[in-house]
């Protein structure tokens, strides 16, 4: 036997499939052409709220004092951090499990009456494979949510199917971190397109406040300083506003509802305000503004 006879068969190789899906990731995310804001605007800031209460905690069956941490998200540190908000006259929106509509009524029916977008977060936190249940779920959820926003809803975070989104008149997702700046995103099969306002995990609150945030070790994550975030979120915030950029923050009542860290976003906000041509719109406000002022050209 000689020693070709013992050399293991060439394995195919996966480089061109890398490179292939590469480029469909590339090809099917469309950022916007000669992107502008409203006159007097630099830009946008969306304060996002995932109001999930303890739907993920239960989904995910964590341990009892990390399911307490939801339900304190839904007793009180919701009521807190929209107090701020209302303060602050800084409009938000919140993406909400259609559940939460019958855990929390109360409180949706005030975000709404302060002017605040309430848009889908799913039904329980999660999407189906089965396409008849994802249906009935998103189905819900909306009518659940347009009953207490007296108008349609127009948003989600989720991974819902875009052509069964686009079918129910949701115009824009924000559940991706793919770009800095608002885009188009299609299909997997290049089709359906729809608005992405995407948020990056720097500026998601759980990633600086929370122990063992969706099963990660604990040695991998720390509790920080509210004064190093305030740092870390105002230098991201000014490298987007000198660059005439977006940004998306993304809480968690249950994380960012308690009182030093409420304290700090409202200082945060404030010295934002000391800067010429911050926005502070809802995400529909700013969805509305890109659908007509920069529509998704048509391919010939």
């Amino acid at each position: 036997m000689t020693s070709s006879d013992t050399t293991a068969p060439a394995r195919d190789d996966p480089f061109p499939s890398l490179v292939e899906a590469a480029r469909f990731q590339r090809r099917r995310r469309i950022p916007i052409p000669d992107f502008a804001y409203p006159d007097g605007v630099k830009i946008a800031v969306n304060f996002t709220l995932d109001f999930d209460a303890m739907l993920l905690r239960r989904l995910l069956n964590e341990p009892w004092g990390q399911k307490a941490k939801g339900e304190f998200g839904g007793r009180v540190g919701v009521w807190r951090i929209m107090e701020m908000f209302d303060e602050e006259d800084v409009k938000v929106t919140l993406f909400t499990p259609g559940r939460i509509c019958e855990l929390y009524p109360e409180v949706l029916k005030e975000v709404v009456r302060n002017g605040h977008e309430l848009a889908d977060h799913m039904w329980e936190h999660e999407v189906y494979s089965d396409p008849v249940v994802e249906e009935a779920h998103l189905t819900r959820t909306l009518a659940a949510l347009s009953a207490v926003q007296g108008k349609p809803i127009t948003g989600t975070r989720s991974s819902h199917t875009p052509g069964l989104l686009k079918s129910k008149g949701v115009v824009y997702n924000s559940f991706t971190s793919a770009h800095d700046m608002p885009f188009y995103e299609l299909d997997k099969d290049g089709e359906n397109p729809i608005l992405q306002l995407p948020f990056h995990y720097a500026l998601d609150d759980a990633m600086f406040f929370s122990f063992g945030w969706l099963d990660t070790p604990n040695d991998a994550q720390r509790v920080m300083d509210v004064d190093e975030v305030f740092e870390i979120w105002w230098a991201a915030f000014l490298q987007q506003y000198k660059s005439g950029g977006y940004v998306n923050f993304l809480l968690h009542p249950f994380v960012s509802g308690h009182a030093m860290r409420v304290d700090m976003i409202q200082r945060l906000i404030q010295r934002m305000k000391t800067l010429p041509g911050v926005w502070f719109p809802t995400c529909d406000e700013l969805a509305q503004h890109i659908l007509a002022n920069h529509p998704l050209p048509v391919s010939e």
